[in-house]
């Protein structure tokens, strides 16, 4: 079976590497001009890395990230809640913090030991699907048959729109911001750091490796958005962003299946992002093999719908300023403060989702 994998981010790197595991060499392409240099998706959750041991890929990414082993709350400068990140149910016990990056070089290493490439600087223009298979169409104009097609391409995937596939959703209006730096103190090197201000600004730091933060904050400024004063040493990348929250309405079409952020996204709240991608990918890709195609839409459609239902309402109640939201928000915090079984329990979620 011929397969062409569209996209070769975590999501596509996933497709790819499992099924050239279990027997099956695609053809991976990406239309960027080599391996992403920046950290985009950060947290590596441990269903993810167990999708991934097999392979031989978590051992790597193990090996060069950084386990996260608290979360904390602040209100203002305050302190309001600390709580571990841990799960003994799981296969690795907390979150993994590892910049996009350095997932999707580990990744293409194992990979290309398993005798596939990316071809980078080869863009999909157009898809045609018949009978015998799709018919792909590149930037080069050059043409191939394929019995299959995923696509891993992203927000403004091409596969999906060659498809026909709707993706409905809707856009928020207030602007985001991130800031990748080097630190060395403040924020704390392995604990995950929310701050919401009396303002409604939120403000979050997840450890990236030693000495090194992924910032994010509901306002233009990530690093002037924090209340205490950061210890930063490099400032390595600024910019902002919108939140969409869209899914398409099928993952599948015919001999075209879709996987990663082409099938859904959402608000950065709680990392999953990527990982929903990572399930996706690997799910598909053994029904691939399995010659077992139906129902991967119908599975994954509705369990990444359930997770970003669970991630917007927590965008909601964390960034709310409703009297509904803020009360949530101060009823979870003193719960967990009062009853260790919650601060536990809240530890286990956020490892587990």
């Amino acid at each position: 079976m011929k397969v062409l994998v569209v996209g070769a981010g975590p999501t596509g790197l996933t497709a790819a590497v499992e099924l050239a595991r279990l027997g099956l060499s695609p053809r991976i392409i990406d239309r960027r001009d080599s391996a992403s240099t920046l950290s985009r998706a950060v947290g590596i959750t441990s269903r993810s890395l167990e999708l991934l041991s097999k392979s031989g890929v978590s051992e790597k990414l193990i090996a060069e990230g950084i386990a996260v082993q608290a979360a904390c709350i602040y209100l203002d400068t305050r302190l309001a809640l600390e709580f571990p990140l841990h799960s003994d149910r799981t296969y690795f016990p907390t979150i993994l913090g590892l910049p996009q990056d350095r997932t999707e070089s580990l990744m293409a290493q194992v990979l290309s030991g398993m005798g596939v490439e990316v071809e980078y600087q080869k863009e999909l223009t157009f898809l045609t699907e018949s009978e015998g298979g799709v018919v792909a169409q590149f930037d080069t104009g050059e043409e191939e048959r394929f019995d299959l097609v995923i696509g891993a391409d992203g927000i403004h995937s091409t596969v999906r729109e060659a498809a026909g596939i709707n993706y409905p959703g809707f856009d928020l209006e207030e602007e985001w911001s991130i800031a990748d730096v080097d630190t060395d103190g403040w924020p704390p090197k392995r604990k995950f750091t929310l701050v919401k201000m009396a303002s409604g600004v939120v403000a979050v730091a997840v450890p990236l490796g030693e000495g090194r933060h992924r910032l994010v904050a509901s306002c233009e400024d990530a690093i002037g958005a924090f209340p205490m004063t950061l210890d930063i040493k490099r400032v390595r990348r600024q910019g902002t962003f919108k939140i969409s929250v869209r899914q398409a309405e099928t993952y599948s079409k015919g001999r075209i299946h879709l996987a990663g952020d082409a099938a859904h996204c959402h608000s950065p709240v709680g990392g999953r992002g990527m990982n929903l991608g990572i399930a996706d990918a690997a799910e598909l890709a053994a029904r691939v093999v399995a010659g077992r195609l139906t129902g991967y839409s119908e599975l994954r459609h509705r369990v990444d719908k359930k997770v970003i239902d669970v991630t917007e309402h927590g965008r909601k109640i964390v960034t709310g300023q409703s009297l509904k939201a803020r009360f949530e928000f101060r009823a979870l915090i003193a719960a967990a403060n009062s009853l260790p079984a919650v601060r536990r329990k809240l530890g286990q979620f956020a490892v587990e989702l």
